[in-house]
């Protein structure tokens, strides 16, 4: 089967990805890159800081890392690495909804799209090209959290669970689509959001992966229409960064994020 990765270029889709390739391998895939989720215009500190450190440091740092001096070391692919077992290089595609963009994805001729992290809002004409349709992986519960950042938010509100959703895309609307399946995840209050955002891919991966197995065998696809209510969720404003902070609570920490890197992109023994 053919399968077109939607993912955004940073460390929690290449995390994702390299999880899901391996779990992946008897289909032809092909990965397209968002550069990033929505502006940066008139973006709080805290949140550059964020995509400095899943982004930038990962991208312009570890990356190269993985690519060079510790590329005998690594268990996992920076997305340059990746290109090399893929059906085409990884690229950015942030004009996906263009002519240009659509066709460029029509020439991987999808059976299925999976989407995670992906930063552009999927219209009508890309949603139709796949046959099998379009599944994102959603890093919050839906319908409750529902937009970005729904770790955050459920983090800030003191929930001591979180999860994630695996959801069709089946119009434009975000993340409204009937629900696959559903994990969970306990709150830890001594790791940062990001961590929880990584660490909720885990098992989100493996749902996918199901998933897949089940659309692959033509095997009936058990899905729900997503309950009332919830609330949709924007980038947090500078006061939510400061209640989150307030709480205790660690957007990202640098060297929290260079040991899971050593844990999970490195052999160590």
């Amino acid at each position: 089967m053919k399968v077109t990765i939607l993912a955004n270029q940073d460390i929690a889709s290449n995390y994702a990805i390299n999880m899901l390739l391996a779990l992946l391998v008897n289909h032809d895939v092909s990965v397209f890159l968002s550069s990033q989720v929505g502006s940066n215009d008139n973006k709080p500190t805290p949140l550059l800081s964020l995509k400095s450190i899943e982004q930038h440091l990962f991208t312009e740092t570890l990356s190269v890392l993985l690519d060079g001096e510790l590329s005998h070391k690594a268990k996992f692919k920076s997305f340059e690495g990746l290109s090399k077992q893929l059906c085409s290089p990884v690229s950015i595609l942030n004009n996906i909804n263009t002519a240009e963009g659509i066709e460029k994805l029509k020439q991987t001729d999808p059976d299925l799209i999976i989407s995670i992290r992906y930063g552009i809002i999927l219209k009508d004409a890309i949603i139709g090209i796949p046959r099998f349709g379009v599944i994102n992986l959603h890093s919050g519960l839906l319908p409750t959290y529902r937009g970005v950042m729904a770790t955050f938010w459920a983090m800030l509100n003191g929930d001591k669970t979180i999860g994630c959703t695996l959801h069709y895309i089946d119009n434009s609307q975000i993340d409204t689509g009937r629900t696959i399946a559903v994990t969970a995840l306990t709150v830890n209050q001594k790791r940062s959001y990001l961590w929880h955002v990584l660490t909720l891919y885990e098992q989100g991966v493996e749902e996918i992966a199901k998933t897949v197995k089940k659309i692959a065998a033509q095997a009936p696809i058990d899905s729900s229409a997503q309950k009332s209510g919830g609330h949709y969720y924007t980038f947090p404003t500078s006061q939510d960064l400061q209640n989150f902070d307030s709480k205790g609570l660690v957007l990202a920490d640098k060297i929290e994020i260079l040991e899971f890197f050593h844990t999970h992109y490195l052999f160590t023994g």
